[in-house]
């Protein structure tokens, strides 16, 4: 395994070729893993990427991607407080495979980040994630995370759940 080099910063406006680039290949990396379709992705305009690259400026959450010095956006992950009862919300993570795994640290970076966020906000950070995606959800457990119990309709298909998950900070 070579040296994987990167640096993390919160997105801008100015980001958002790079965030538009980024989010499609999330969703066609793993399709169940955001609430959105690619086609729907493809039909956003510049305004809306642009509007997204400002959610890492926001006082509402926190939205970062980690750079490797050739310019190569090689992850992403952001946070929200959608309102004081639910607290802090980790949303849109992705790493790109051939930067996966503990040995690159990448996933353990950005999480730090967002959970050095999610410290300013409450004393745990919730996710959920769709049942069927077994990858991601031994990853959050690895990374301290657990299941709740609890459930939420996945907005794509109703008939599939997001499975809710904490982890203390």
């Amino acid at each position: 395994m070579g040296t994987y080099t990167f640096s993390i910063r919160s997105t801008r406006d100015s980001d958002w070729r790079e965030i538009r680039d980024l989010r499609l290949e999330m969703i066609r990396d793993t399709p169940i893993g955001y609430a959105e379709t690619l086609e729907q992705a493809l039909s956003h305009d510049e305004a809306e990427w642009r509007m997204r690259g400002r959610r890492g400026a926001s006082d509402q959450g926190i939205a970062i991607a980690a750079i490797t010095e050739s310019g190569r956006w090689v992850g992403t992950m952001a946070g929200l407080v959608p309102d004081p009862d639910t607290g802090p919300l980790l949303r849109g993570v992705y790493v790109a495979p051939d930067f996966r795994g503990r040995k690159v640290g990448l996933t353990a970076a950005l999480l730090s980040t967002v959970e050095d966020w999610a410290r300013t906000e409450s004393d745990q950070l919730t996710l959920h994630v769709h049942e069927d995606n077994a990858r991601a959800r031994k990853a959050y457990e690895n990374r301290g995370f657990a299941a709740t119990g609890q459930s939420v309709p996945y907005n794509l298909d109703s008939s599939r759940n997001e499975l809710e998950m904490v982890k203390k900070l």
